[in-house]
This record gives C-alpha cells, sequence and structure tokens, in this order.
C-alpha cells in the first residue's frame, strides 16, 4: 500500500482544477439555497448554457474569444429569467422541479444529432481555448513531493482559484448589504417581508440570477481547464455534487462552499485511491470475494454518501456552518 501516492491523489483533487469547478457552482447555490431559500435542482444547466456558449460561440459562429466570454456569461443570466419568471411567483418546490427538468432538457439538446452542426452532437465541441492557454505565463509545472502539477493545470489554478477568492470577497460584501439581509429575510419569512411592501419576486430574480452566473463561471472554467464541451459533463450528478460540497461546508457561510467542495474532493479521491490499491496487485489488501476492482471505484461514492447522511442527523449546518443561521434538519 503506497500512502504516499494516496496522499498525493487526495491533495491534487482537493486543490485541483475539479474542486475550483465545484467550489464555484457550489457558491451560486450557496446564494441561491443558503442564503435565499431557492431550491435550485438544475445548476449543471447554468453551467451547461456558460460553457456551451463560449463553445459554440468560438467554435460554430467564429466570434472573436473575448466577446465569447461576454455572451457565455449571458447566457446563464437568460436562462434565469426564462426559469424565474413563470416559477419565482409559485412555491418552492415547482422552482426545484422546473429547474431539473431544464437542466435535463438542455443536457440532451447538446448531445441531439439533429443539433450537431452546431452543438457537435455526443462528441462535443473543441478547439476553442487556444486563446486562454496561450496567456499560461508558466514554462514547467510544479511538484512538492506530496502534491504536483502539470504546466497547463498550474495556469488553470492560478486563474480559478483567483476567480474563487473574487467570488467569495463579492458574496461577503453582497450579504452584508442590506441586499443580503433582505435575501435572508426572505428565506426566513417572505410573507413577513411582503408585508413590509418589498418586491419579493424581484429580489427573488436577482438572487436567481447572480446564483446562475457563479454556476455560468463553473461551466466556463470547466470548458477552458478540460479544452472541451460534452454534454455527459453536465449531467445531474454534476449538481448533486455541489450541493454536497455545500451542505459539508456548510450553507449560508462565505467561505462554507469552497471549504466544502475541498474537503468532498480530498475524500473522493483518497477514498478512491485507497480501495484501487487495496484491491489490485497479485497479493490485494481485500480479497477479491469480497470487493474486485471495479466494485472499488463505487466504495467512495457509498462512504461519502453515508457521511453525508451521518453529518446531517449529528451536525444538520454543516462542518462551519452555525445552527442559528441555517440548519437542514434531517431527522
Amino acid at each position: 500500500m503506497d500512502f504516499g501516492s494516496i496522499l498525493n491523489a487526495a491533495l491534487s483533487s482537493a486543490l485541483g482544477p475539479d474542486a475550483i469547478v465545484f467550489a464555484l457552482a457550489a457558491i451560486g447555490l450557496n446564494i441561491h439555497f443558503g442564503y435565499t431559500g431557492l431550491l435550485n435542482f438544475g445548476q449543471a444547466g447554468f453551467m451547461a448554457v456558460g460553457a456551451y456558449g463560449l463553445a459554440v460561440s468560438v467554435v460554430t459562429f467564429d466570434i472573436p474569444f473575448w466577446w465569447a466570454m461576454c455572451i457565455a456569461m449571458l447566457a446563464p443570466v437568460l436562462l434565469a429569467l426564462v426559469l424565474g419568471v413563470p416559477t419565482l411567483r409559485l412555491r418552492a418546490d415547482y422552482l426545484a422541479i422546473a429547474t431539473i427538468a431544464t437542466a435535463e432538457i438542455l443536457r440532451l439538446v447538446f448531445g441531439s444529432v439533429e443539433m450537431s452542426d452546431t452543438l457537435g452532437g455526443s462528441n462535443g465541441l473543441t478547439g476553442y481555448a487556444s486563446t486562454f492557454q496561450d496567456l499560461n505565463p508558466y514554462t514547467t509545472g510544479l511538484d512538492l513531493g506530496i502534491v504536483s502539477f502539470r504546466r497547463g493545470d498550474l495556469w488553470s489554478l492560478t486563474v480559478g482559484w483567483i476567480l474563487v477568492a473574487l467570488s467569495c470577497l463579492l458574496v461577503w460584501l453582497l450579504m452584508r448589504s442590506p441586499w443580503g439581509r433582505l435575501l435572508r429575510s426572505i428565506r426566513e419569512d417572505e410573507d413577513a417581508v411582503r408585508s413590509l411592501g418589498k418586491n419579493v419576486f424581484a429580489y427573488k430574480m436577482q438572487a436567481l440570477v447572480l446564483g446562475g452566473v457563479f454556476g455560468g463561471m463553473a461551466g466556463i472554467f470547466l470548458a477552458l481547464k478540460q479544452a472541451s464541451v460534452i454534454p455527459t459533463g453536465f449531467s445531474t450528478n454534476v449538481t448533486f455534487f455541489a450541493y454536497t460540497a455545500l451542505l459539508i461546508g456548510g450553507a449560508a457561510r462565505v467561505l462554507g462552499p469552497v471549504i466544502g467542495s475541498i474537503i468532498f474532493w480530498f475524500l473522493m479521491a483518497g477514498i478512491g485511491a485507497f480501495f484501487s490499491q487495496a484491491t489490485s496487485g497479485l497479493d490485494p489488501l481485500i480479497p477479491d470475494f469480497l470487493m474486485t476492482n471495479t466494485q472499488a471505484s463505487l466504495v467512495r461514492l457509498v462512504l461519502v454518501g453515508l457521511g453525508l447522511m451521518l453529518l446531517m442527523i449529528y451536525r444538520p449546518q454543516g462542518i462551519f456552518g452555525d445552527r442559528k443561521e441555517l440548519a437542514i434538519d434531517a431527522r
């Protein structure tokens, strides 16, 4: 058992591009669910329109990269407006149904054969990230012994973590403002806020748009770091992983989504690497009749899911959350 390689895999994943993608997505969900009480189960849809907005603009319509970035940032805003107008005046569960259905519809449309000439079909799109890659100032990668990153990943990490830091700063400033305090009030009792003459619908729409933009940023970063977009990269489990990161770190906390994403990917990669080694080789630590190498890849999901269940029972506010601020009661 090589514990050094297990630690390397866990830290590389916890600090790597995947953690950044889900930190940004979870920051958006924190705006929706943590601060406003909106149940958005389709964050993958906001990520998809951001990623495809960039890729389609550059590859299909030959729009310059920086203009394509503007289009990609505008796409989640339009999606939020389309979803919010008919649903935000209704109960919260209508938004949940609309968002998860929309995310699946978008994924199927992006992968459809009929739209393959424009959207790339199931093979996706490539050839749009050269401008981003050409900006890379690093000549070599980074190797600290316990963690290492290639040159391209190091550039993505630099941009990504700066983006996460700026996003957290923006959320911190907004939530200390009267606007942020009003969102918390809507989460607690929107009828009381409405009785004070506030336009609850407008504030919900603003929160939905802002959180959707963070989701779009996550999709854009994902598209840039892997230099390709494919429909299967935006399935419903992406949204549920982002919610897991949010709940682990603590909803309604500025740094909760970020820390939660780091912990989530540390556990996913570390547990996966441990059981992969434990079930492989000539003399595996775990006999084949108990667990095969194929089954080992799924154990991490079982254990992380079990840990999340226990967390919701014994600390529903998350590891760093405040029970007085927000607690998800799972009992």
